[in-house]
């Protein structure tokens, strides 16, 4: 069953290793090309992410290597690889295809210029996390909870968004953050989120956080980082994460739940999902709970509705 992952690092780790890693084939990269076909991963998104380890004078000409990266390293070198510019671009895609989009996860490296924004909106990014976990000139992060919640300059970013329709992402934003964005945004969805009534961390999202984004027909996509799946286990299983999908479920969110894996961007793993290839064990546990068409809408169906729509309204 094919799958769209709305959330990886394998930029930041490219751009961080000490030898060149190869994207096809390394075993490395938790979401290499070979993994990702194993896992029958239609749609990835892959997050621009420089907010970690890389010096502040660096930030932006990080991003640029990264998207550098994204075109002649995932994109150019495989015919198979198809960049999505347009949401429209998904119904085309061919089987054994697999759409790559551009993603940016923090602002930090615009540094408050609208300009440098523009310029990286410019390669295609369609999808915008305003913050990681520290605050910055936009809003605060969710381990970062100053009290300014979205700035100014913020609400002109989000202006920008609106106007060029590009989601806004609010997986890491704190939640004064959530609040002052959640009215503002033309598009929102949380690409890599759990249930904090399930686990009790400021990365994951309380139920009125939930039934806030399910009330304006956003999409909430759950990660495969275990600390925010059940922080008091050492193992943690995939019919944990289910249960996460399941809480979700519960509070009305069965049209809007997806998967956002966060590999190459985490150090633990999920016991049977320990990279991209491990995906469809995923899809065969929540068979076990769900209909096909159910799983389908978790795997690729509901969030391919959700950027129908952008298209339709945009």
């Amino acid at each position: 069953m094919k799958v769209y992952d709305l959330h990886c690092d394998v930029l930041y780790k490219l751009a961080k290793a000490e030898e060149p890693l190869s994207f096809a084939d390394s075993s490395k990269l938790q979401a290499s090309k070979k993994s990702l076909e194993a896992g029958e991963i239609a749609l990835q998104v892959f997050a621009v992410f420089v907010s970690d380890g890389f010096p502040k004078e660096r930030l932006f000409l990080e991003a640029i290597r990264q998207i550098e990266f994204f075109h002649n390293e995932i994109v150019a070198k495989d015919d198979n690889i198809i960049p999505i510019y347009e949401w429209e671009q998904l119904e085309s895609l061919q089987e054994g295809q697999i759409g790559a989009v551009l993603s940016l996860e923090g602002l930090d490296m615009i540094d408050g210029d609208m300009h440098k924004l523009k310029l990286l909106l410019s390669h295609g990014v369609k999808l915008v996390g305003l913050t990681w976990n520290g605050a910055n000139q936009v809003a605060d992060g969710s381990s970062e909870e100053s009290g300014t919640g979205l700035t100014p300059f913020g609400e002109e970013v989000i202006s920008l968004l609106n106007e060029l329709n590009i989601i806004v992402d609010v997986s890491h934003l704190s939640e004064q953050s959530f609040w002052d964005v959640l009215p503002k945004a033309k598009w929102l969805m949380a690409s890599h989120s759990n249930t904090r009534a399930l686990c009790d961390s400021p990365r994951n999202l309380s139920d009125s956080q939930i039934k806030a984004l399910i009330a304006k027909n956003s999409p909430i996509h759950v990660v495969y980082y275990p600390p925010f799946i059940d922080a008091t286990k050492k193992s943690v299983e995939i019919q944990d994460l289910e249960k996460h999908i399941e809480h979700i479920v519960s509070l009305g969110g069965k049209h809007l739940t997806g998967l956002g894996s966060d590999f190459d961007g985490i150090s633990e793993c999920v016991v049977g999902l320990e990279d991209a290839s491990k995906t469809q064990n995923l899809v065969r546990k929540l068979l076990e709970s769900y209909t096909s068409e159910e799983v389908e809408g978790f795997t690729s169906k509901n969030f391919e509705r959700f950027v129908m729509r952008i298209c339709r309204e945009a």
